[in-house]
Parts: structure tokens; sequence; C-alpha cells
């Protein structure tokens, strides 16, 4: 497991970008959650 962990923070390392494509894609996946959730209250 530390293997893998040492590769994906090598590559973030050399691609700062993509922290922040991550980010947001955790971003949008939580509002969709939320989304799906409240409207998930109301079917019947």
């Amino acid at each position: 497991m530390t293997e893998s962990n040492d590769t994906l923070t090598t590559y973030l390392a050399e691609n700062p970008r993509m922290i922040g494509v991550l980010f947001t894609i955790c971003l949008l996946l939580t509002q969709a959650g939320n989304a799906a959730a409240a409207g998930g209250g109301t079917i019947r």
C-alpha cells in the first residue's frame, strides 16, 4: 500500500494541477450525493 501512496504522491508532485482537479471532483461528488439524498426523501 505504501508503494501506491508513494506513486500517487510522486504523480501529484509532478502534476500539481491535478490536485485541484481531484479536489473539484470530490466537491462535485459531494454536492451530487447531497442532491440525490434530498431528492430520494421525496420519492414515494
